[in-house]
């Protein structure tokens, strides 16, 4: 009815149309006023019937289905927008990463879409085409790190230019998104600008570049998550893997939903064949990844559904928004990853507290290649802060989700986020702040001075009253604070044994092996030879990707050194069991 309605309408306003144009078509017919409108009157008529009795658009669908589709003609011509490169031609792509394990994986994203665009990946800045800078906006320091990074190229880029050698620099990621205008129009530093959700579209946007234009695609999606992308990881034994982009939490302070979008989740059949080659592939350690990683809910099976239990939320807290019902959440994915191999560990960041119900932790406690390790951020120990920053908890209830853990899961390693100098914080929140610091006491913390950013809710509705210096002077005191309790915390693993991956030589000494425990935790010890798994009379050499028991002998805040026993596997020897169960009482 509404087409027809559509096209009764179309014929009324061509029948209103025709005398609007009648008197200089009469004048050039030089015909009799009267004629010219009988004439006129029937035409509209005639062609008013026509219109109402003739085909109306489904018929034209249904028989443009019908048809098969021409073959394009060979023309041996490329397409305009998109050139296959030639062997001759071949441009070389270098990338800088910086900021969060997410930009890490999106790098991976990036590169594995250019490689089937025909670009070559370089180590070396001078053999570069094209400058790729995958960038992070959490905070103000990030961003300016990037724009100095940006002036040193731009250099670069003009030095080339005089060589006769062109060099395309492009942004990607997070400050893509927040900085596009400023960084192709104003500063002018840049060539090509790709936000989180455009990587797939960087082939078409270089070639943009290449032709002399400034290119650009900053646009969010409600779907993208590159379920179909299969990231090209690099070399070594561990690895991360994407399983949602996006954040719902909505925190005041935080710039992520604006700059990534909001929460969808990869379908679970994607990430187990990524997980499945990456086992393949030798990799010993995977890291599942998301904005708020524990919240994943697969919709994209209809038989995908889950009873009540699954959706509560951790007790005590809340969310700035309605419960999603339905779905395949974070415990069925968790368990369906762990059981994919034995021998690799398994990982997850960066969640919120709000999504550790019981059955999550039981599934870590119960899993012995699921590491026993939560990263659980708080940012603040205030509650009055808590409710500032709209994080959907209290004080009270962030420790009580702290014991529950430590209940179900004896011997967890803690590590949390924490932010200082935050809007309307006063001398007494810092201080509750310290507090909650001392009463948990966690192995890793990562600090930092409050910085302000553009499109938040704090940025439109509170003041950034808190003056630098005391921002700087609270945050030298949560420094001190946590090291003098992680100290404690690590110093309780001297005499442990501690099953490590190791990781490579150690930075300061090449006489030295690391690599990190169950707990995330850095475990340094000297080279030496070890009697095989297989033949106990023979000696092999600590290599990396390797699993080796290794007996505390000291700690500090930041690291734990030992002696290398002897070579093992996750999942392999009783005494394995015996010795990580032997941790866990110790702890």
């Amino acid at each position: 009815m509404k087409l027809v309605s559509g096209l009764r309408l179309f014929a009324f306003s061509v029948q209103t149309y025709l005398p609007r144009r009648a008197p200089r078509y009469i004048s050039r017919c030089s015909a009799s006023s009267e004629d010219t409108g009988e004439k006129r009157e029937k035409r509209a008529r005639r062609f008013e019937s026509r219109l109402s009795s003739g085909p109306d658009l489904r018929d034209f669908i249904r028989a443009s289905s019908n048809k098969t589709p021409p073959e394009e003609p060979q023309t041996g011509r490329e397409e305009p927008c998109l050139p296959r490169i030639s062997a001759a031609n071949v441009r070389k792509v270098y990338f800088e990463t910086y900021g969060c394990q997410m930009n890490v994986n999106d790098t991976e994203i990036a590169w594995s879409v250019l490689q089937k665009g025909g670009y070559l990946r370089t180590s070396e800045l001078s053999e570069a085409d094209v400058v790729l800078l995958v960038t992070c906006s959490v905070r103000e320091k990030a961003e300016q790190t990037i724009w100095n990074r940006l002036k040193q190229l731009t250099a670069l880029k003009k030095k080339r230019l005089k060589a006769n050698s062109h060099l395309k620099i492009g942004i990607l990621g997070c400050m893509a998104e927040r900085l596009k205008t400023e960084l192709l129009e104003k500063e002018k530093l840049v060539d090509v600008v790709a936000g989180p959700d455009a990587y797939r579209d960087l082939p078409r946007l270089l070639t943009l570049a290449h032709g002399g234009q400034r290119a650009s695609n900053v646009l969010l999606s409600l779907e993208e998550t590159y379920a179909d992308v299969i990231p090209i990881h690099s070399t070594g034994h561990s690895a991360f893997v994407s399983i949602m982009r996006g954040c719902d939490n909505m925190c005041s302070f935080c710039v992520v939903p604006f700059t990534r979008g909001r929460e969808r989740s990869r379908p679970l059949s994607s990430i187990l064949e990524e997980v499945r080659m990456l086992s393949d592939q030798g990799v010993k350690e995977v890291t599942l990844l998301g904005q708020n990683v524990n919240s994943y809910r697969d919709i994209s099976e209809a038989q995908f559904s889950i009873s009540e239990a699954g959706l509560r939320l951790s007790r005590g807290f809340s969310t700035m928004y309605r419960a999603k019902q339905g779905g395949l959440r974070f415990a069925e994915l968790l368990d369906r990853v762990s059981l994919i191999d034995p021998d690799m560990r398994i990982r997850f960041t960066s969640p919120h507290p709000k999504d550790f119900p019981d059955e999550v932790l039981h599934l870590i406690q119960e899993r012995k290649n699921i590491c026993k390790q939560i990263h659980l951020p708080a940012q603040s120990g205030s509650s009055r802060v808590l409710q500032t920053m709209r994080r959907g908890y209290t004080r009270e209830a962030y420790l009580e989700l702290v014991e529950n853990i430590r209940k179900i899961i004896p011997g967890v390693s803690l590590s949390s986020d924490f932010i200082t100098g935050f809007c309307g914080e006063t001398e007494e929140d810092h201080h509750q702040t310290l507090s909650l610091l001392r009463e948990v006491g966690y192995n890793i913390g990562f600090l930092f001075a409050y910085s302000m950013r553009k499109k938040t809710h704090a940025y439109h509705r509170l003041q950034d009253d808190v003056p630098a210096e005391v921002k700087q002077r609270r945050l030298e005191e949560l420094i001190s604070v946590f090291r003098e309790e992680a100290a404690k915390v690590n110093a309780t693993l001297i005499g442990s044994t501690q099953l490590v991956l190791v990781e490579g030589e150690s930075k300061r000494s090449s006489q030295e092996l690391c690599g990190r425990n169950d707990g995330n935790l850095k475990v340094i010890f000297p080279k030496k030879d070890l009697p095989s798994q297989t033949t106990v009379t023979s000696m092999v050499p600590i290599e990396a990707g390797d699993y080796v028991l290794v007996k505390i002998t000291s700690t500090n805040s930041q690291s734990l050194r030992g002696e290398a026993i002897s070579h093992t596997s996750l999942s392999g020897s009783r005494r394995t069991e015996e010795l990580l169960n032997d941790q866990a009482a110790a702890c």
